[in-house]
Order: C-alpha cells, then structure tokens, then sequence
C-alpha cells in the first residue's frame, strides 16, 4: 500500500536504457527483450510506461550514445523524464508526472543496477511509492576492475536486499518478468 494519497495506479518506469548505458551491459540482449515485453504488457493493459534518460557530460543530450537502445521505442504520448542525477526523482519532472498520472506503485527496470536504477528504487520508496524491481529486468556492466562484484553478484544483491525491504505502509517487491500481472 504506498502511503501517497489518491495515487492507485501503477506506472513502468524504464530507466536509462540507453546505447552507452548499455553497450556493456551483463546479458544485454536478454535483458532488453524482457524490457520489451514489459513494455507491451503494460501498453496492452493501460498502464503508463515513463521512459528515464540520463545526460551528463559522458552522455551529452542529443547524442547517439545517449538516445534509448532501437529495439524499445517510447509511443507517443508517453512520459519522457530527462535526468542528470541517479536517482531519477532528483531535480526533474518525474513526481508531477506520477501525480498526474495517480500513480503510487512503480515497476522499475533498466540500468545500471549499481547506479540509477539502485538510486531511483530508494527514491521511490523514501517517497512514499510501493516499489517492484522487476529482478530479470535490469542489468550492469562490469565494474569490479573497480572494486565491484561480477554484473551476476551485483545483480543478485539488488535483487536480494530489495525483497526484504520494509517500510510503513509500503512493499516493496522483486518478481521475475513472468510474475508480473497488471
């Protein structure tokens, strides 16, 4: 039960899948293609689809790397929220898009797992909004040159760490892409 008034419905929020957010992604083409289905689940259903798309000085506006991956393609009509943070929620338009849109539950799915979709999950929830991270729809690249676990642990983790979430008066969840009904 999210804690947002008058806010029932549920919205697909699809977050950075971008060519260079992507291009060395664990499991790239899989995950897309469960994206995609997603993506036509929720249209068929009447449910928001809100596409995220991140800009930075790596990811510059308007360039090739910075536009969404061919194979999802946002209808028109449907809620593009431009970012320059990781959580999507910070400084741009995605709040008075939901509130417009009576939504307190989202599905989140993209990437990076590590990066915008960790840090836009939390921001949703500290919110208010039920969250579902949808566990096979979102990936990372390899980052442990770094320091960080392999893309497979990495992944893992999120998914683990968010099914046991808990907070008054919201769920959060982590169903596979076959589990999800709208």
């Amino acid at each position: 039960m999210t804690t947002l008034a008058n806010r029932p419905n549920t919205a697909l929020l699809v977050v950075d899948v971008q060519n260079d957010v992507v291009a060395r992604a664990h499991a790239r083409d899989r995950v897309v293609a469960k994206i995609a289905g997603l993506v036509d689940g929720a249209r068929r259903s009447g449910v928001p689809v809100v596409w995220i798309q991140h800009a930075d000085a790596d990811l510059p506006t308007g360039s090739e790397g910075w536009r969404i991956v061919a194979e999802l393609v946002p209808a028109d009509g449907e809620a593009l929220v431009a970012k320059n943070y990781g959580d999507a929620f910070e400084d741009t338009t995605l709040e008075p898009t939901l509130a417009e849109l009576g939504v307190g539950h989202l599905v989140v799915v993209g990437a990076q797992t590590d990066q915008c979709v960790r840090s836009t999950i939390h921001g949703g929830f500290t919110r208010g909004y039920d969250v579902t991270l949808v566990a096979d729809a979102h990936t990372t690249e390899d980052l442990s040159q770094w320091g960080a676990p392999p893309p497979v642990q990495v992944i893992a983790h999120t998914n683990l760490y968010w099914s046991h979430q808990s907070a008054p008066g919201r769920t959060a969840r982590t169903p596979m892409t076959a589990e999800v009904v709208w």
